[in-house]
């Protein structure tokens, strides 16, 4: 669960990302089906990671996802345009929680939640401190 309320004024916006929902992401019930919005989430949180100078996907210390929460609120259907919001919920030594929402260019919620991203040594395995560059883009 998030450690700073959905609409606390100090919960600070990392990005919000632009996405079109397919055709090919709905499913038999006529809306998006409910894996997909967890690969929405995944495509924003990597284009915040890339904009982030001086961080890649792939460097020795890189982010793994640790958990995931979703808060399914309302169908999502196609033809749509959302926006992908990821929100800073926790700093800590080697992982940052991001607050997340999909909503359409309306504003319509369809869902909320977070994630735990750590940084982990792709060598050993292990976690590691997050960089320098993530914290400073994060506060």
């Amino acid at each position: 669960m998030s450690t700073t309320p959905e609409n606390s004024p100090e919960r600070k916006m990392l990005a919000a990302i632009p996405i079109s929902v397919r055709w090919r992401d709905m499913d038999s019930m006529g809306h998006v089906n409910n894996a997909k919005y967890v690969s929405y989430l995944e495509e924003a949180r990597v284009r915040w990671i890339l904009d982030i100078p001086g961080v890649s996907m792939t460097d020795r210390i890189a982010p793994v996802v640790a958990a995931n929460n979703i808060n399914y609120r309302r169908p999502l259907t196609w033809p749509n345009d959302i926006l992908v919001e990821l929100y800073v919920d926790r700093l800590g030594t080697s992982s940052v929680t991001i607050g997340h929402r999909i909503v359409d260019q309306n504003g319509v919620l369809y869902c909320d939640g977070n994630v735990v991203v750590v940084w982990m040594d792709t060598h050993t395995g292990k976690s590691a401190p997050l960089p320098d560059a993530v914290r400073n883009a994060s506060v």
